[in-house]
């Protein structure tokens, strides 16, 4: 991928080709081909696209932001101390997948940083505490703690970011 330094990330839009889109993980396939639209337009989730300033309806890579609250109980005990006792607010990146065409070019990075971007920009409109992510896998686990990103206490595969340490 020569131009992947000349990426437009951007809400998933009708025009583009999500058919096209393939990076390997059948589940992550699927959920970009079939079931993003529906939870844009039901507000469970945004889409965010990467594609490239030459192909601009050809879908690079994705990552999807939503909120959720996370229990204290979650959290490690040396962060949890110092919160009040009541779920805390987060933005959660749930998916984010390359297409094979893509990957190992930085494209994910590039995804990870506009999802933390976009969320410390919100961050100042809404609460959110952390970002939190879901791994689908040891390897997008590995992935994510090169970045700091640290697993919950409950969850080996959920990790979360707090915002104050950006």
């Amino acid at each position: 991928m020569n131009d992947h330094t000349k990426l437009l990330i951007r809400p998933l839009q009708k025009n583009h080709n999500r058919t096209g889109f393939h990076c390997g993980d059948p589940s992550l396939d699927n959920y970009i081909q079939k079931q993003a639209r529906q939870d844009i337009k039901r507000h469970i989730s945004r889409v965010f696209v990467a594609t490239t300033v030459s192909q601009p309806d050809t879908i690079v890579g994705y990552y999807t932001l939503s909120t959720l609250s996370v229990e204290l109980s979650q959290l490690p005990a040396n962060l949890a101390h110092k919160l009040p006792r009541h779920p805390v607010p987060a933005a959660l990146l749930g998916r984010l997948a390359v297409n094979k065409a893509a990957q190992r070019h930085g494209v994910g990075k590039m995804l990870l940083v506009d999802a933390i971007t976009r969320t410390l920009a919100i961050s100042n409109e809404i609460a959110i505490y952390a970002m939190v992510v879901d791994a689908i896998d040891q390897q997008a686990q590995a992935f994510y703690q090169q970045f700091g990103i640290s697993p919950l206490s409950s969850n080996a595969r959920r990790l979360f970011l707090p915002l104050k340490s950006l």
